[in-house]
């Protein structure tokens, strides 16, 4: 393995491997920074120039893009209160609220590191769990992660803010939006009410997108200011930031865990990974009004979780052919395209292929977060402009992300239905990322719940996994109603 994995370093430098994968991260850089293009259809439009490349080479491209859209996700999302990737919605919360206070550089500092954190930790997991992944994936069924995405859910109360019914109704709008298009299992259309642009679903993206983008939008022309509002001072460098990510160093590397588990687990996602990642440094914290408002730990916890999704996910992928994500079901098919089946021979025989894309995130993080260090004082600095130059520009990445989704109209239409939506949900004090939360684990757990009772009846319940989470589930409910009576913060 010692031999395989400098193998693997040394194919990355070679060229023209080398070359490709720093194209592919120049293609991921700019997708993630443009709002709701999203990293899917950009690796599909880059997935037929592969079929004549060396499997090294095409791996390097498709892999260095990869590996840094959610990355630059955040930029935008702290910047312009946009979220990049839809992966990167959970970021907006605190980051955006730090960058109207004139904190911006200290904002993406800790953004930035934070996912070269959880990057690095993907990939250690990734390398470090070849020899034992097997059973620990095997082991796990369909019951399992059911329950998963209940416990997913449980952490509604949690992102809820200061009224856990408010964000239950949230969470519920989003789990009742999840269920619009196609019924999986028996195959008939729900609350589509004669349109065919819904007959698909809801995308998770135009509803970020218009939920988060266009309030900020409408609160930043009727301010008639800039982003970060005058009076906060110059903007707070990115060194900060890093010294808060070294600071956190435990909610960090626990977040950049809960982001590797949940690649791990079949069809979950960085978008599930770092809202759960959300949710738990909100419960972690002592102080979680301070949440929503500006905690830089709310920018630390997803966005580790967000970039140790993807050494996850490519660890289910390579182990046993099963992607993690739409993302890596195309992936997937470039293995196979390129004649790379996964299993036994990623283990075994291309050891070497396999370890190099473990380089391949690392080495595309290092440069990624390194450059975008190198200008982050002239990035902070974008959120003292004023609005009257910036409202165009943001209005036409909004439209230009929602737009590029599906390439309709109608998605314009949900943009600003969904951006109506969340300006009233901002006047009336609702919360927003219950909403989200509910649409991402919604058709999960549906689609969970479905098969475990088509293959087990009722007796899944018994399941000892099923059990233990069931607990985790009790405790995650009860905590935060034991924290408010009894807690600290009550006495």
């Amino acid at each position: 393995m010692i031999e395989a994995m400098f193998s693997g370093l040394v194919q990355v430098f070679e060229w023209p491997t080398f070359g490709f994968m720093l194209m592919g991260i120049a293609i991921g850089y700019v997708v993630g920074l443009l709002p709701g293009l999203g990293g899917l259809p950009s690796l599909a439009l880059m997935l037929p120039f592969t079929y004549t490349m060396e499997p090294i080479a095409a791996i390097a491209l498709l892999l260095g893009a990869q590996a840094v859209f959610s990355t630059t996700g955040d930029v935008t999302s702290v910047l312009f209160g946009v979220p990049g990737e839809a992966a990167s919605a959970a970021v907006i919360l605190d980051g955006h609220a730090m960058a109207k206070k004139g904190e911006a550089g200290r904002a993406l500092g800790a953004a930035l590191f934070s996912s070269l954190v959880g990057a690095v930790f993907g990939a250690l997991v990734l390398a470090a769990s070849i020899p034992i992944v097997q059973p620990l994936v095997l082991s796990l069924g369909t019951p399992e992660l059911f329950m998963l995405a209940v416990l997913g859910i449980t952490f509604i109360a949690s992102v809820s803010g200061r009224s856990v019914i408010k964000g239950i109704v949230m969470g519920g709008l989003g789990l009742l939006l999840s269920t619009v298009g196609m019924d999986p299992q028996q195959g008939v259309l729900r609350y589509t009410f004669g349109q065919p642009y819904l007959h698909s679903g809801l995308s998770l993206a135009v509803i970020a997108v218009g939920l988060f983008a266009i309030p900020e939008l409408l609160e930043l022309g009727v301010r008639r200011s800039s982003i970060a509002k005058p009076g906060f001072g110059k903007t707070s460098g990115a060194l900060e930031g890093i010294k808060d990510t070294l600071r956190h160093w435990g909610l960090v590397l626990r977040c950049s865990a809960i982001g590797a588990l949940i690649g791990i687990l079949p069809g979950l996602g960085s978008g599930v990974g770092q809202w759960l990642a959300y949710g738990h440094a909100v419960q972690s914290s002592p102080n979680k009004e301070r949440f929503g408002t500006g905690a830089v730990e709310g920018i630390l916890g997803p966005g580790a979780a967000n970039n140790s999704t993807t050494g996850g996910s490519l660890l289910l992928t390579i182990s046993f052919g099963v992607p993690g994500g739409s993302h890596m079901a195309l992936l997937l098919g470039a293995f196979l395209i390129l004649g790379l089946v996964p299993g036994r021979d990623m283990l075994s025989t291309h050891l070497d292929l396999t370890f190099s894309m473990v380089w391949v995130i690392v080495i595309a993080n290092i440069i990624t977060v390194g450059l975008s260090l190198l200008f982050i004082d002239q990035l902070a600095r974008i959120t003292f402009v004023k609005s009257t130059l910036l409202i165009p520009f943001i209005l036409l990445l909004i439209y230009l992300g929602g737009f590029a989704t599906h390439n309709m109209i109608a998605d314009l239409v949900a943009v600003v239905v969904f951006g109506i939506l969340g300006t009233l949900m901002v006047w009336l004090d609702w919360p927003r990322p219950p909403l989200i939360l509910g649409l991402v684990l919604g058709d999960l757990a549906e689609r969970y719940f479905h098969i475990c009772i088509a293959r087990y009846g009722w007796t899944w319940l018994l399941r000892p996994g099923v059990i233990i989470i069931i607990i985790l589930i009790i405790v995650a409910l009860l905590y935060p109603l034991w924290h408010r009576r009894w807690g600290p913060a009550s006495t």
